[in-house]
């Protein structure tokens, strides 16, 4: 990687200019939503008509987040182009800022060695950030050996993976097989890390600073996030090596903008970076109520180069994704919501998806605090309790159909 670009801050004048986001999901959504008071256009790139973010931005172009001549009318309408999905090409990317003198950010070059799990891995091994032991896997033999020096190993497809998807458990040599045809040998074999918790850090970079968020303990089931509680529920030292090794991370990254930190904390105290996203993360979804700026907001700041936000804890912040708790896809149809919405500590958002299917992310909801009461906010059983809360509040809801119709 290269060393990080560095640019003045620009001086910042109102309405403000144009971002060109590849992706209109709910994290580009959520980027709209959270720059409209800011005077800042948006403008998003996504295959979808009527994608989750069309609502809340300027104007949607439709097509693939890989189309060139979709990418250049996206730069024809912005001041600076970014992405909120893995997906987006780095060359095409590179070339047609180049050809508009835009900057992008974060940087395609940070894109370009994300998107591969291994090429990840190897680089951040390379600058000496800890990480699991891995493997190449392009043969069965290559994930027998991976095996036999790492005993049970989480199988990882090198390049579109998210949610669970890409990933898969191998403990024998007996299930090798089966693990190759899912996932494919373009895979990397990653040691098994028997983790005490998953951490995340939201960092962000900006033109002259490098700000973290507060540790985030997250809660996966099925490789998907489910819940995520901060500040984690871990002691000083292990936050303490957590924001060093976040901050490492960072440095080694080239480009602007807010980077979501994956992390394992080991049995004894260590951490391993698993994977991290150039991007918004679901992981920080709690900054838009629990923060003082959400990762949202410093996301545009981020790539605009404006002055960041500040990125201190507001209070103990718990959140819960709603997932399609469905068998199959149809219409999203979300019912419950007077349970959630009655409730004085809790925020519901929903990401405008026309369809659930089983797992997908549908919206979440965050769970601070009764107004005026900060009684043992500080205390792990309080934010235990809290996750408990909003695991009730989120099983109240559903998209499964009913057998009394709702009235209109």
């Amino acid at each position: 990687m290269r060393s990080r670009s560095k640019a003045p801050r620009v001086t910042v004048t109102l309405p403000g200019p144009t971002i060109g986001i590849v992706g209109g999901g709910q994290l580009g959504r959520m980027i709209g939503e959270a720059v409209a008071r800011r005077g800042i256009e948006v403008v998003v790139l996504d295959p979808t008509p009527e994608c989750p973010a069309a609502p809340v931005v300027s104007e949607q172009i439709v097509g693939a987040f890989d189309d060139e001549a979709a990418i250049r009318e996206l730069a024809d309408r912005a001041d600076v182009l970014t992405y909120e999905i893995e997906l987006a090409d780095p060359d095409v990317l590179e070339t047609v800022a180049a050809e508009h003198d835009l900057p992008v950010h974060p940087d395609p070059d940070t894109l370009r060695t994300i998107q591969d799990k291994l090429v990840q891995k190897s680089a951040l091994a390379d600058a000496g950030i800890p990480v699991p032991p891995f493997e190449a896997v392009s043969s069965a033999a290559d994930l027998e050996s991976a095996l036999d020096r790492f005993g049970e190993v989480m199988l990882k497809a090198r390049t579109g993976g998210y949610d669970g998807r890409g990933n898969r458990p191998v403990t024998e040599v007996g299930a090798i097989d089966a693990a190759l045809e899912e996932l494919g040998t373009n895979a990397m074999a990653e040691a098994f890390v028997p983790f005490e918790r998953e951490l995340s850090v939201i960092g962000v970079v900006g033109a002259d600073d490098v700000r973290t968020y507060p540790v985030t303990e997250t809660i996966h089931r099925e490789e998907i996030l489910r819940e995520s509680v901060t500040p984690a529920r871990t002691d000083d030292g292990v936050i303490d090596r957590a924001e060093t090794v976040a901050h490492d991370v960072l440095e080694f990254l080239d480009g602007r903008g807010v980077y979501g930190i994956e992390l394992f904390e080991t049995p004894d105290g260590e951490i391993l970076v698993n994977e991290i996203a150039p991007r918004p993360h679901n992981s920080g979804h709690w900054t838009i109520e629990g923060a003082r700026t959400s990762q949202f907001e410093n996301h545009a700041r981020a790539v605009l180069g404006w002055p960041l936000g500040p990125t201190d804890l507001r209070e103990p912040t718990v959140t819960a994704n709603v997932l399609g708790d469905v068998d199959g896809t149809g219409p999203a149809r979300l019912r419950g919501v007077d349970t959630v919405l009655e409730a004085p500590d809790v925020d519901l958002h929903w990401y405008g998806k026309d369809d659930v299917r089983p797992l997908r992310k549908m919206g979440h909801l965050t769970v601070t605090g009764v107004p005026g009461s900060r009684v043992d906010a500080d205390a792990i059983s309080a934010r235990s309790e809290r996750l408990d809360r909003a695991r009730d509040l989120r099983n109240a809801v559903t998209f499964a159909s009913v057998d009394t119709p709702d009235t209109e």
